[in-house]
């Protein structure tokens, strides 16, 4: 079989169980046989995306809970006390 065949073979097998594969697996997919990247731009693609998923969960995750936040206002608060052991107590607690 020539790399032609090869190749519709694989399309005509994407066609029918291409639902079955995870969705990276189908994007990597589809930018190769049909986009026509190749394997060096896909993979910058895909890091690119992934850190771009992982920035974007990260903001998501302080924008709900909030802890840097809280933190923050926490220390601005301890400096205000001159309890020194309540200080240290709570930065230990913190940053543990």
């Amino acid at each position: 079989m020539d790399s032609m065949d090869e190749i519709n073979e694989l399309i005509m097998l994407y066609d029918y169980y291409g639902e079955l594969l995870s969705d990276s697996q189908k994007e990597y997919f589809m930018d190769y046989y049909f986009n026509n990247l190749s394997l060096g731009e896909i993979s910058r693609n895909a890091v690119h995306k992934q850190i771009k998923s992982a920035e974007a969960k990260l903001k998501e995750y302080e924008e709900k809970l909030k802890i840097i936040k809280k933190s923050n206002l926490i220390k601005e608060k301890l400096k205000s006390t001159n309890d020194e052991r309540l200080k240290e107590e709570i930065i230990d607690i913190l940053e543990s």
